[in-house]
């Protein structure tokens, strides 16, 4: 049976409560023949996500003008699946997800991230599994300038907000550093990001532009320090 949007596309305004919606159905629908039947309401979605990024990178350039000129259409991700090498033959993520940074989404630089899936909404940023060149000029500025890292972790926004750096760890120092460095613990990641879990209802809620934002300028000092590092 053919799905229909619950609400009619509203350019101004910033909720995605139609969206998650339709991430809902797919997540338990998740077949070709489910998305063919419901094309109208994903590409009606796909424009609400579109114009919530759009909206986002005009107030980020506020506060970080390495966003200027990026367009949200060229920040979202696709939402097909590489299924060629993995046993989930499900075609179809069942997240939407955004990722601001300076060169695009895939680029090097550190990003902003927002990620939309019910249950499991989050707002992020940093670098992700960087390749070992730029892996390696992150920790060498953490072992030339520890302590503006700490400072930027120490503050009461930055705790409450997101809480530690996070990130998979290698379990022994990386090579080149002592397995006695006074800052191993930043030194074994092998990502360096930042997370901040976001409720269904928030989603829904008329201040969801303005807590993303929130939260993205104190993400910025983070993100400064590691563009420096991989600059």
């Amino acid at each position: 049976m053919k799905s229909s949007a619950c609400e009619q596309l509203n350019p101004n305004a910033m909720s995605l409560s139609n969206s998650l919606k339709f991430l809902d159905q797919l997540a338990q629908n998740n077949s070709k023949e489910w998305m063919d039947a419901n094309k109208s309401w994903y590409q009606e979605c796909r424009k609400e996500f579109i114009a919530f990024v759009d909206e986002l990178i005009r107030e980020m350039q506020t506060f970080e003008p390495a966003v200027a000129g990026l367009e949200g259409r060229k920040c979202i991700f696709r939402i097909n699946r590489d299924i060629r090498f993995s046993n989930d033959k499900s075609p179809y993520k069942i997240n939407f997800g955004a990722a601001i940074s300076e060169g695009g989404r895939h680029s090097e630089n550190p990003s902003y991230y927002f990620h939309l899936q019910p249950g499991e909404n989050f707002m992020g940023g940093g670098i992700y599994m960087p390749p070992g060149e730029v892996l390696k000029k992150i920790r060498q500025e953490v072992d030339y300038n520890p302590e503006e890292l700490k400072q930027i972790v120490a503050q009461r926004k930055f705790q409450d907000l997101f809480g530690e750096i996070r990130g998979e760890k290698l379990k022994t120092a990386p090579k080149g550093y002592p397995k006695d460095h006074p800052n191993i613990e930043f030194l074994k990641l092998k990502s360096y990001v930042v997370l901040h879990p976001l409720a269904d209802a928030e989603i829904s809620g008329e201040a969801l532009l303005e807590t993303t934002l929130e939260c993205f300028r104190v993400m910025k000092p983070f993100n400064d320090y590691l563009a420096v590092a991989v600059s």
